[in-house]
Parts: structure tokens; C-alpha cells; sequence
């Protein structure tokens, strides 16, 4: 009797044990870019941060020296 108590307590403590397992992969950030940015660059241009008293908007500075906002330039070229 004493032995079927011990395997029997063994058996309960060994299906009670969790299998360790791997923390789960933190989610992937998932973001897009800015499509007048995008654009901006495709054009050959850069991008240029200009502080406003309303805020911040992005100029783009394009090869041949013309400055833009970004999106005035994608409304332009995408209507």
C-alpha cells in the first residue's frame, strides 16, 4: 500500500510540473512611412524639419534648389 501511495504521488506531482516555456517575441512594430517624405526622396530630394509657431511641418529641398513642404509636393505631383 505504501508504494502504490508513493507512485500515485508521484504520478499527481509530475502531471501537476509545467514545462518551461519561452517568454512569448515581443509584437513587431509595425509603422509606414510618411508618403510625402517617401516621394521627397524618390525625387531626389531631402527632407528638412522647419519649426512654425503652429508646429512642425517637413520641406523638401529639391536638387534643383526649389524648397516645398512635402505634402504641397505630393498634392502637386499626385493630382
Amino acid at each position: 500500500m505504501k508504494k502504490l501511495t508513493t507512485i500515485m504521488s508521484l504520478l499527481l506531482l509530475s502531471g501537476c510540473a509545467t514545462a518551461e516555456r519561452e517568454a512569448p517575441k515581443p509584437p513587431h512594430s509595425i509603422g509606414m512611412a510618411n508618403p510625402a517624405s517617401v516621394y521627397c526622396q524618390a525625387k531626389g530630394g531631402k527632407s528638412v524639419m522647419v519649426k512654425t509657431p503652429e508646429g512642425e511641418r517637413s520641406d523638401c529641398l529639391l536638387p534643383g534648389g526649389e524648397r516645398i513642404d512635402e505634402w504641397a509636393l505630393y498634392r502637386r505631383d499626385h493630382s
